[in-house]
């Protein structure tokens, strides 16, 4: 049986939240925009240049997230739009990701708020 989330931007892997991104970099804000297929809009400001807009991603994305930068690794996709993150133990789910969804998906958790991992 098919998981829940298998055409989604984003799956679990234990305690371990992966993400497929597409960015843009030089954006004139950082933003997490709408799912885009199988991955997530991220805008960034810093520019694509030797993986700096990445990572100014993940310094965007940390805190949404309740994680550190170290939290979060980048899988592939460095210095490309097409990326794939791995984050450790969210502590925030952002709203665009929906109800709680979490391996532990049994305890809930609003939008914005701390996650029960």
């Amino acid at each position: 049986m098919a998981a829940i989330h298998d055409e989604s931007f984003f799956r679990w892997d234990g305690n371990i939240l992966v993400v497929n991104i597409l960015g843009k970099p030089g954006a004139s804000k950082d933003a997490v925009g709408k799912p885009k297929g199988a991955q997530l809009k991220v805008n960034v400001t810093a520019p694509p240049r030797n993986g700096r807009a990445t990572d100014h991603m993940v310094a965007f994305l940390a805190p949404l997230f309740g994680v550190r930068e170290r939290d979060i690794e980048v899988v592939f996709g460095r210095e490309s739009i097409h990326k794939q993150l791995r984050i450790a133990k969210p502590g925030r789910w952002p709203e665009v990701f929906g109800p709680w969804a979490g391996p532990k998906a049994s305890a809930t958790a609003k939008s914005g708020q701390s996650c029960p991992i």
